[in-house]
């Protein structure tokens, strides 16, 4: 019998089991329809989901119905916006509402979101992207007859990690509800119940491109009691925490179809100082329960009225806080004296109507006493703002007060004395004349160091005024590492600068003894000791961070006009440097910027911008009587364009164009990108082929020339650059009486492809050469040159040399053999020629004549023929010696 029951308790388990597995595939289709029916018979948008699933495992004996990923996305006017997206949404359910039937609803007991985003706006017309609820079904009458899909029963509920934001298009108002996580329970199947509820969040809002809270941490744990038929939500208890400041809620909030009837009020449970402290977050107030406080601070709030869509609630929020003070136990210095009057009102239910009254703001560190009194009214259309400051604070004395965490600690004494009265839209349109701006502030022996700065910076004196049409800065004188800085300017456009995000306008005037670069840069990072598997210590480096691309800030229009007596950057040493900087629209121009450096004095003009992705600058320098070496070799950019030049010494005049792109980091020149011309003269100048292995090269492959005794004085040139190339056009050199051409072209990857041209005079070929040539009767050796030509390729660290000397040997040969063929031409005409003469002057028979005549003709032509021979044989053994005296060695030398 026991075993027949456990048989057929076995088989009944097991059919459960199966049971259990299967319903999810049975039913998965009628949830998925009804989960579609809701959506569609409820919104106007287009909404999609990854996949609708069941279970009865996940929370039996309860079933699950679980939705992924469902977005729900406007159309017009808001077409392709998305106004919610849920990761996953959990629906919970008994099982036996799986089997109700076609026109029955399924009650839900609980569901719970997770990882979802709510995205609210409203643009300029005041239409809502959330208003999705189909119209037509809306204006149906009796349509509460027709079933509904689901039925809420619910008891409980979750909302885990949501991401709310709001945004107003014509107010400019931005809020965003973060890091949401909030649950409740209550038995909504109950025309009036209490909800328990549990609510954490973080909070940040801004108005027309002004933060006033970020991040800040909000926490509520409240019991309310609904009342779904009149839709009344009332707080019982409760208890908020904005950051660590508590309050308490009393009153009602009802839902009518014109908007939301309130009736609030709230304040601080208790009156303690330490509430004000709370309102700080804790990262930055530190353990509050070890403060010690005195005096009181207090928050009461109340809110009346209709928050709908043409009006607000009126409300009245105090606070205040007299005579208090707090002082932490580790720290050496207290905060007294403080007073807090502050009200934020609004008595007749319009949003611009609302003012807010800062009647008085003071406390004391040590003897220095600050004050503060501002009033803000017309916050909508027009912010009137009206405020003083006066006072004075020791920097150093804040950390010592109040644990702020610094890196460095602060120096310094603050003192101000100013008024201010303005309107927003006078500081829109810069209409300064409508502005009141009185008084001066100033900062002294204030020091600051941190990670990002080289040297620590040392303030010895700043000064501000304030006047209606601008700021001006007085006095500023700061010194870092060996550079110092004294700087005077005027500001035109602060308060635009600072409320309405507008360019920010200014004049300035900079002066300096000495400044040295490398105090402004950020250091290396510094290397660290670690120790290897062997237990040996290793050096390793820091990891730097990530460098970004260095921006011209574009919110920056100012000129700046500068001088200092020196300048030191990485190895260059300029003295006496002045010039104008006018930076505008992420661009820096620089106006007639002059330095003496290299022996002489460079100046320049031309602008960089970083507004592109690749930052590009274009400039046009002029080179005044500069050392050759120091500039050739100090400056890449000049060594890149022409890296022969240092070989030479001497003076250098130039005007240089060029234009490029710059690294987005280092802002230094990418060489292939350059574009430009260089044209130079030089002065005072000789040649050391020995620190050229080009020259050397030439030099061996030529031994009729010597380069270092060429005169280069006063050589003008022209180069050209282009897609990493150098062109140099031909210029003529004088070696005593050789005429040299030089041109061709190399590379910024110092290849080189140089064409040199000599017209090398016979002269300059050796003795030999010299008695060959006046044996031949009376040629003028002068006169015969030789035409070289020299290519020169390879690179400058390994150049190769070809010349031309084929082809000189047969030019000069026919030259030769030309000139002395004409020579004995002439010759024998004119021999033949005086025979004829005294033929014709004889006293013979006319026969006689003519037979001598004739014979004589005959021995002349012979003799021509005989004599042009020799010439030509002469020549060109002549030839053959010049070609040995040009391109060998001396043959003495050699034995």
């Amino acid at each position: 019998m026991i075993k027949k029951i456990l048989k057929w308790a076995g088989i009944i388990l097991l059919i459960l089991i199966i049971a259990l597995v299967s319903a999810p595939f049975l039913f998965k289709g009628k949830i998925k329809s009804l989960v579609l029916k809701t959506i569609n018979e409820q919104v106007d948008a287009t909404v999609a989901f990854e996949d609708v699933s069941l279970s009865l495992f996940k929370n039996f004996p309860m079933a699950s119905v679980s939705v992924e990923k469902l977005s729900i996305i406007n159309k017009a006017p808001f077409e392709g916006d998305t106004l919610v997206y849920m990761d996953n949404i959990d629906l919970t359910m008994s099982v036996k509402e799986l089997f109700k039937g076609e026109g029955e609803p399924m009650n839900l007991e609980s569901f719970s979101t997770k990882d979802g985003v709510v995205n609210i706006l409203i643009n300029k017309d005041g239409i809502g992207n959330f208003d999705i609820a189909l119209k037509d079904e809306e204006d149906k009458p009796g349509d509460d007859s027709e079933s509904k899909p689901f039925a809420l029963n619910i008891q409980d509920y979750a909302v885990e990690n949501l991401r709310l934001k709001y945004f107003d298009e014509s107010s400019k108002m931005k809020l965003v509800i973060d890091s949401l996580y909030h649950d409740g329970k209550g038995n909504f199947a109950a025309s009036k119940l209490d909800l328990d509820t549990h609510t954490t969040a973080k909070l940040s809002f801004d108005m027309d491109k002004t933060n006033y809270m970020r991040d800040v941490a909000l926490k509520l744990d409240a019991v309310l009691g609904i009342d779904l038929e009149n839709s009344i939500y009332t707080f019982k208890e409760n208890k908020a925490f904005i950051n660590q400041l508590p309050l308490e809620f009393d009153g009602s909030v009802a839902l009518k179809e014109e908007g939301q009837q309130i009736d609030l009020t709230f304040k601080t449970p208790t009156s303690s100082f330490k509430n004000f402290l709370g309102l700080v977050p804790e990262a930055y107030s530190g353990n509050l329960s070890t403060v010690k406080t005195e005096g009181d601070f207090t928050i009461d709030g109340k809110v009346k009225g209709l928050n709908g869509e043409n009006s607000i609630p009126t409300f009245n929020v105090a606070i205040a806080s007299n005579n208090a003070s707090f002082k932490y136990p580790d720290l050496p210095k207290s905060v007294d004296n403080i007073v807090i009057d502050t009200k934020i009102i609004n008595e007749t239910g319009v949003l611009n109507d609302t003012y807010v009254n800062l009647d008085k703001l003071s406390f004391r560190i040590d003897q220095d006493v600050f004050n503060a009194k501002a009033t803000i009214r017309n916050i909508v259309d027009n912010a009137l703002v009206d405020a003083d400051l006066n006072g004075t604070i020791n920097l150093a004395n804040v950390s010592k007060a109040y644990p702020v965490q610094l890196d460095t600690p602060l120096s310094g004494i603050l003192k101000a004395n100013l008024s201010t009265k303005f309107d927003m839209l006078s500081v829109e349109k810069s209409e300064y004349e409508k502005m009141q701006n009185n008084g001066s502030m100033s900062l002294s022996g204030f020091t600051y160091s941190g990670d990002g700065m080289a040297k620590p910076v040392s303030i010895s004196q700043a000064s501000i005024q304030f006047n209606p049409s601008r700021i001006t800065l007085s006095e500023f004188k700061a010194k870092t590492g060996g550079s110092d800085i004294a700087i005077t300017g005027t500001l035109d456009n602060f308060y635009g600068f600072i409320f309405k995000d507008q360019t920010l306008k200014g004049n300035f005037d900079m002066n300096a003894n000495q400044l040295l670069v490398a105090d402004f840069m950020a250091p290396e990072a510094p290397e660290t000791k670690a120790k290897t598997e062997q237990g040996e210590a290793k050096t390793e480096a820091k990891p730097a961070a990530a460098s970004e691309a260095v921006k011209i800030p574009a919110f920056l229009d100012c000129t700046i006009t500068a001088r200092a007596n020196t300048v030191v950057y990485d190895n260059l040493n300029l003295k006496n440097v002045s010039g104008k900087m006018v930076i505008k629209d992420e661009a820096v121009a620089l106006q007639n910027v002059s330095t003496d450096i290299f022996g002489g004095k460079i100046g320049f003009n031309g602008n960089v911008s970083t507004k592109a992705a690749t930052p590009t600058f274009k400039m046009d320098l002029t080179l005044s009587a500069v050392d050759i070496v120091q500039s050739f070799t100090q400056l890449d950019m000049l060594k890149s364009i022409a890296p022969i030049a240092n070989v030479l010494t001497g003076k250098l005049n130039s005007t240089i164009n060029v234009s490029g792109n710059l690294d987005s980091k280092e802002m230094t020149p990418d060489l292939n990108s350059l574009t430009g011309d260089l044209l130079g003269q030089l002065m005072n100048t000789s040649i050391k082929e020995e620190n050229s292995k080009l020259l050397t090269a030439l030099d061996n492959n030529l031994k009729f020339i010597d380069l270092s005794k060429v005169n280069l004085d006063n050589l003008k040139t022209y180069l050209s650059f282009e897609n990493g190339k150098v062109n140099i056009k031909p210029f003529n050199i004088k070696y005593q009486d050789i005429t040299v051409q030089v041109g061709g072209q190399h590379g910024f990857d110092q290849s080189i492809n140089y064409n040199v041209a000599f017209d090398v005079p016979a002269k300059y070929l050796g003795s030999d050469v010299n008695k060959l040539l006046s044996s031949l009767n009376s040629t003028d050796a002068s006169k015969i040159s030789v035409p070289v030509n020299a290519n020169i390729t390879g690179s400058f660290d390994n150049p190769k040399v070809s010349t031309d000397v084929s082809k000189a040997v047969t030019d000069l040969t026919q030259q030769l053999v030309k000139q002395q063929t004409d020579k004995y031409k002439k010759e024998g005409e004119d021999k033949l020629k005086e025979t004829i003469g005294g033929l014709l002057g004889g006293n013979k028979k006319e026969e006689d004549k003519t037979s001598t005549t004739t014979d004589q003709t005959k021995t002349n032509t012979t003799t021509n023929n005989q004599t042009q021979q020799t010439a030509e044989d002469k020549a060109k053994e002549a030839g053959k010696d010049l070609i040995n005296g040009l391109f060998k060695k001396d043959k003495k030398k050699e034995e």
